[in-house]
Formats: structure tokens, sequence, C-alpha cells
């Protein structure tokens, strides 16, 4: 659908009265304090950029990528716009208008295939193992990678030898009484760098009667796309993951990754088709998408009975923008962590603010992003807990560098795995 088609840029401009609300909530905006990082200055460009005062080049694309797409400010619109759907529209149509080799690469190649990606988390962990990286940082190499990469790289300091996918079956039958059918939407972000995660997660769900189902070929779920101005992209990702999905003849899909159960949300699938009525079939997929913890807690209604651990963890919670903002889920990961024994939950300022990592964004605006992580370590820090849980796998490497930016031998968890502990 052409860029002046889609329902945001057709229908949501038009609402904006330039309140100046957004401006208020927005992290960007917070350190820079200029107008045009501003959403009410996005929604500006956005529309000038549809009536042709402005053309689709680089220089207006650097201005909107200057934005988490946190959906803060469409949470506060009073108008109800969508301020982040908006300005992803804007970079996929500048995007299509011009010729990014490098882009391609990454985000129709590498990031398209699952076994690609496997294949440069490998290269990683053997760089690491062997020192090489830290080589080729003592002899500066790594400043010949593009944008902030060089100052970047360092996010992402531990990448597991085994993923989740080499220590899982397709299927894992359910312990005890099956009550349910569920498939695992394992995240590429999971499965490369956090297998302990997903390990927990199958763990919590077997032995809550439920048979997983991980269809071998599911690929990203876009969200990654829809940042960096690939919607077309996202589109075939998420219609080739709707598919196998719906093959699974599943009674719910699960996962625990934010981000993803955002993407695979049927407002974001709405978004992404263009189309404010979909499928029958992709509508019935969408529809039985669930967030691991609202899964747990309103679907299984788990509760303490089979917790029967106990670990002594004084710790705080982040919310995830894409879980707390996107989503609405902010009770039931606090509900999850209340249920281990041995847990004390302390609750630091502004747990939904974001931590600036926001997926790319941390690769692609180093600075900016260590500005707003600042804030966020701040809170924690004043918290006195040296363990932060979170449910978004970006989070978790944004917060995990905080600490050691810090210096301060700190610890993030998802809460499903101090469930998993918990369990016999």
């Amino acid at each position: 659908m052409k860029f002046k088609e889609l329902p945001p840029v057709k229908e949501q401009i038009r609402k904006c009265v330039r309140c100046g609300r957004c401006r208020t909530v927005c992290p960007v905006f917070a350190e820079v304090k200029n107008e045009t990082v501003a959403p009410r200055g996005h929604v500006f460009m956005v529309q000038m950029l549809r009536d042709g005062v402005v053309k689709p080049d680089s220089k207006v694309y650097e201005h909107l990528s200057k934005c988490l797409l946190c959906e803060t400010c469409s949470t506060f619109c009073p108008s109800g716009i969508d301020i982040h759907e908006l300005n992803a529209a804007a970079r996929s149509f500048i995007t299509e208008n011009q010729s990014n080799p490098g882009k391609r690469l990454v985000f129709d190649t590498l990031w398209t295939s699952p076994k690609l990606l496997r294949a440069s988390t490998a290269f990683m962990w053997s760089a690491n193992v062997t020192g090489l990286m830290k080589l080729a940082r003592a002899l500066h190499l790594t400043k010949v990678l593009p944008g902030d990469l060089p100052k970047a790289e360092q996010i992402l300091d531990r990448v597991p030898f085994r993923s989740a996918r080499d220590q899982l079956h397709e299927t894992i039958p359910a312990q005890g009484k099956k009550k349910l059918r569920v498939a695992y939407f394992l995240g590429c972000a999971t499965n490369l760098l956090h297998p302990e995660v997903a390990l927990a997660t199958v763990k919590v769900l077997t032995q809550s009667g439920c048979e997983v189902v991980i269809p071998r070929d599911l690929k990203c779920c876009g969200l990654p796309h829809i940042a960096n101005g690939k919607l077309g992209t996202a589109r075939s990702l998420l219609l080739h993951n709707f598919e196998l999905l719906s093959r699974a003849k599943v009674d719910y899909i699960v996962t625990d990754c934010a981000s993803c159960s955002s993407a695979l949300s049927d407002k974001n699938v709405r978004f992404v088709l263009g189309q404010e009525e979909i499928d029958a079939n992709l509508a019935l997929t969408a529809g039985k998408v669930v967030d691991l913890t609202a899964f747990l807690v309103n679907v299984l209604d788990i509760g303490p009975g089979n917790l029967v651990k106990r670990s002594e963890h004084r710790l705080t919670y982040h919310d995830p923008c894409h879980l707390a903002k996107a989503q609405n889920i902010r009770k039931e990961p606090r509900e999850l962590l209340r249920l281990v024994p041995g847990v004390e939950l302390v609750e630091m300022a502004e747990p939904d603010r974001c931590c600036g990592g926001s997926g790319t964004f941390a690769l692609t605006h180093y600075d900016m992003s260590m500005k707003i992580l600042d804030k966020k370590m701040s809170a924690i820090r004043n918290t006195g807990c040296d363990t932060v849980a979170t449910c978004c796998p970006s989070c978790s490497m944004q917060l995990a560098y905080g600490f050691r930016r810090s210096r301060v031998n700190g610890k993030v968890v998802h809460p499903v795995e101090l469930l998993a502990q918990a369990l016999p």
C-alpha cells in the first residue's frame, strides 16, 4: 500500500492539535529539548513528507530516527494518535526511496535467515572465547565499524555457545495431565543470546500442563525491520510466521519476549499489513498471541502450589515499553515475582520509563541511548537492589550493560527464570 494510503498516515495526522502533551513524556525530548526530536515535531515532519513539502531523503530519516518507538507518546496522546506508527511508516517510505546496500544486507538477508543469524552469533562466540574481540578493541580495530557500532558493540559481551533451539525439541510433552497445546514463539534474541530464559519458559509451561510446540522454521517477528524502515520485509516475515503458527493447531501462541508479543499482536498486524480489517484466519491466529506473563496469570492461573524452592532475592522490576505501553501488561509480571518464595519486590521510580535500549536504537544512537540509560540506572540504584527483573531481551542487554558501565555487580533476570528455579 502506498505511503499516503496507510491508515495512520491518511487518518491520524489531522487529529493532532499540537497540544505538546507528547513532549512532556518523551525520553529523547527530555535529553535534547528541541522540537525537531519531539513526537509533535515528528508528526509535523510526516505531514510535510506526505504533502511533498520535504523530500524523502537521509536528512528527514535522520530526524525521524531519533525516536525510540517506545510508544510513550502514543499512550499519552489525548487525540489517540499512534505516533510511533506514523514515524515507522515514514521511515519505510524514505527507505524505499533510497539505495542502502548495507541495510538490505542486514535486514533483508541476514535478519530474515535463522541460519545466517545463528552463524553470525557463532562467529561472535568464537571471537569472544579466543580473545579476538578484546584484541580488536585494544588495537582500535572496532573503530572501522559503521555508525555508532564502534561504541555500541560493547553492549553485547556474552554470546552463549548453544542456542535454545539446539537444546529444545520441536514438541515437548506436558508433564502430568495435558491441559493445553501451546506454540512457543522463540524470538531471535532469546534463542541466540538468552537460551536460559527459553529453557525456563518451557519448564514452567510443561510443568503447568502445557504441550509446547516450537515450529522449526519460525523467523524474526519483524520488529527490528519496522524500526529500520523495512516495513515490506516485516510484512513478509509476519505472513510467513503466521502461516506456520496457523498450521500448528494450538490453543495459544506464547512468547517470553515483550517485543515479539507486541509485534505479533492484532494491532501491529493491522499496521504492518496496512489494513484496518484483516483476513479472518490471520485475525484468529493473532488473537491467540499472549505474552507469557499474562498467559501464566490470566489463563493458567498459576499459583504458589508447586513453587517449593526458596531463593532470597531483593529485586526491582523494569517495565519494557513493548509490554507496558504497547500491551498494557504491568501487574502480571509483578504477580509472578511475588509468587516466588523469598522474593522481595521493591518498586523503582518511573518503572515504565524507557531504558534507552529499544532494539537497535542503542546501536544506531549510542550516546543518546546512554543518557536515557543513566537515568534508569539511577532509579535502580536508589532502590538499593542489585537485581532487576524484566521481560524483554533488549532491555536485559541494555540494563546488564548499565551495570557494567557503572561498575556495579548487578544482575538482570526474566521473571520466568525465578519461577523455574522455584519449581521442583
